[in-house]
């Protein structure tokens, strides 16, 4: 099995997966509600022409596909720390929480600071998120037994319906509900260059230290004993990856409200084509998210055209089925 992982170099691996993140980003542009031409996307990225479709590709479609390409890295690569460091084949940002708290302190950042600019409610979303991880750990870890896999994904879902419950109870109670259901159905609707400029920086330096830190987490994953006695010094990479988990979910729920599954399916598939090596699985989980995200948004806008069907909707149809199939065999469908 490994042998045959491996009989493609990772390099070409890698290229053929950029050049199919490349093809499905110009895919993505051409198809939606106003459908564009390849010349006319050429001269949205090469010129200063200045039509109604061109500034369309500009303002609405490119912003919108970038947001896509960088949340489904973030979340993507969320995942594979998340079920590296826990060894858990479960473990996902919206599963275990850290979404729920992201959607939870969105809602009342809304509600009690109506006037916070997008770096305000960025950083409210990234404390919801490390809330909401505390949260489920604390409970996993406190009862007899101590930590394990499945009592995780328990607190995971009772917490993640608490803090649901949470937002939409703060949206009915200040009559938002319309605004917090905005910003929680997971949408990349209305993305714009200017929020893109404050959480694509954030997602940038959490996948670029996931990467520094990509050896230290194989070793983890494998065995925290023989982390330990090669010298690593474990509390501190698991508090670093954590944090990078948070911001990458963080800046994630931020753009585009709630997206599960993402950070669950994308790196059990990466690690059928590269093996066990984080050095390897962490790069491609971020570009195979980006692709993947990509080819949802592309499906939400496209199957029932000019109506949009939500990026989440589509995403919860391939990523439901896909979870329980997981469950079924232990986590070992691509093991």
């Amino acid at each position: 099995m490994i042998e045959n992982r491996h009989s493609l170099p990772f390099i070409y691996k890698l290229t053929v997966s950029l050049l199919v993140l490349i093809g499905m980003f110009i895919i993505a542009c051409l198809f939606g509600a106003a459908e564009t031409t390849l010349k006319d996307v050429w001269l949205a990225l090469t010129t200063n022409a200045k039509n109604e479709t061109t500034l369309m590709l500009r303002e609405i479609r490119f912003p919108r596909e970038v947001a896509a390409i960088f949340v489904g890295a973030g979340l993507s690569v969320a995942g594979a720390i998340m079920q590296g460091l826990t060894r858990n084949p479960l473990a996902d940002p919206g599963i275990l929480g850290l979404t729920a708290g992201a959607n939870a302190a969105l809602a009342i950042t809304i509600a009690f600071f109506p006037s916070a600019n997008y770096l305000f409610i960025t950083l409210a979303c990234f404390i919801g998120a490390a809330a909401g991880t505390i949260m489920v750990f604390g409970i996993g870890t406190i009862t007899k037994g101590g930590f394990s896999p499945l009592r995780i994904v328990l607190a995971g879902a009772a917490i993640s319906g608490f803090l649901y419950a949470v937002a939409e109870g703060i949206g009915i109670y200040f009559k938002l509900s319309k605004n917090v259901s905005l910003w929680t159905s997971g949408g990349l609707v209305g993305t714009s260059w200017k929020q893109l400029s404050v959480v694509v920086p954030v997602i940038i330096i959490g996948i670029l230290i996931s990467l520094l830190l990509a050896r230290h987490l194989t070793i983890l994953s494998l065995n925290e004993e023989v982390a330990v006695g090669l010298g690593q010094k474990t509390s501190q990479i698991k508090a670093i990856l954590f944090i990078v988990i948070i911001l990458l979910a963080g800046a994630s729920v931020a753009l585009v409200g709630n997206m599960a599954f993402i950070g669950l399916m994308i790196p059990h598939v990466v690690r059928a084509m590269v093996g066990t090596d984080y050095r390897l699985i962490l790069p491609m989980s971020a570009i195979s998210g980006a692709i993947f995200m990509l080819f949802a948004d592309t499906v939400g806008r496209t199957i029932h055209s000019p109506y949009e069907t939500p990026v989440a909707a589509i995403v919860a149809v391939l990523g439901l089925p896909f979870f329980l199939i997981i469950v079924r065999k232990g986590g070992s469908i691509f093991s």
